[in-house]
């Protein structure tokens, strides 16, 4: 049984738990803890940190809620899997999963060519009710439903394909098609899992989703894409570095 070693600050305004809760994720995500790794009791764990019970289990269930560690009856607490942790940066879920080591797999719910709507029209620079091209897919990370993934793209210069979709990540598919994404205007919010949504993505309905918008272009300006995802709160975060100006 892998014991990490995790350090208790009193002093800090930081709640006990989350800082037990933190610590663990970090040794989750590093590779410390691995997928099947059993942890202590939470008497056990009261015990070696010097903690009351209800803390630790606080601790415990937030690491849960986040999909890092579950109850088994019978087996105890068991590492699950380390969360998507994906920089924003204008890269692809695909590419980004199997740099990660993990292995990306996706399911094309439609592909189809669409009368363009108004919020999308805008965005490409196109006139409304023009024919673009419209793609849904759920992706996966080994095998787990991680994302739903809409886009929108002109009918030129690609014309996109179920195979080459099912293989490749949208990017991976214009850069050999000759096309440079060099940049993109991409907002980041967050908003509760319809039904139908948590049904595809293997959470309750109303869970936290996160969502992200993206219009990208090419080296010459023009609209490559624009694309609408959620992604599972539980198994996804973003990261930003952030400097002082």
């Amino acid at each position: 049984m892998t014991r990490p070693e995790i350090v208790i600050d009193r002093s800090s305004p930081v709640p006990l738990y989350f800082q037990v809760a933190e610590q663990f994720a970090a040794a989750i995500q590093r590779g410390e803890l691995a997928p099947g790794d059993r942890l202590d009791s939470e008497l056990q764990l009261a015990d070696r940190l010097g903690l009351s019970r209800p803390t630790v289990r606080q601790a415990i269930q937030h690491l849960v809620d986040k999909g890092l560690i579950a109850r088994r009856r019978g087996v105890g607490t068991q590492v699950v899997r380390a969360e998507v942790r994906r920089a924003v940066e204008l890269t692809s879920l695909h590419d980004d999963l199997a740099r990660a080591g993990r292995q990306p797999s996706t399911s094309v719910l439609e592909l189809a060519t669409v009368d363009c709507p108004a919020k999308v029209a805008a965005a490409l620079g196109v006139d409304v009710g023009s024919p673009v091209q419209h793609l849904r897919r759920l992706r996966f990370a080994d095998g787990e439903p991680l994302a739903v993934m809409q886009n929108w793209l002109p009918l030129d210069p690609v014309r996109l394909t179920l195979d080459a979709l099912q293989a490749r990540g949208l990017y991976a598919i214009l850069r050999a098609a000759g096309l440079r994404v060099r940049g993109a205007h991409q907002r980041i919010g967050a908003r509760a899992a319809t039904a139908a949504e948590a049904q595809m993505l293997g959470e309750r309905r109303g869970a936290p989703l996160l969502t992200m918008t993206r219009t990208a272009y090419d080296d010459q300006g023009r609209h490559l894409e624009h694309g609408e995802h959620i992604y599972r709160a539980s198994r996804y975060a973003l990261e930003v570095t952030v400097a002082e100006r």
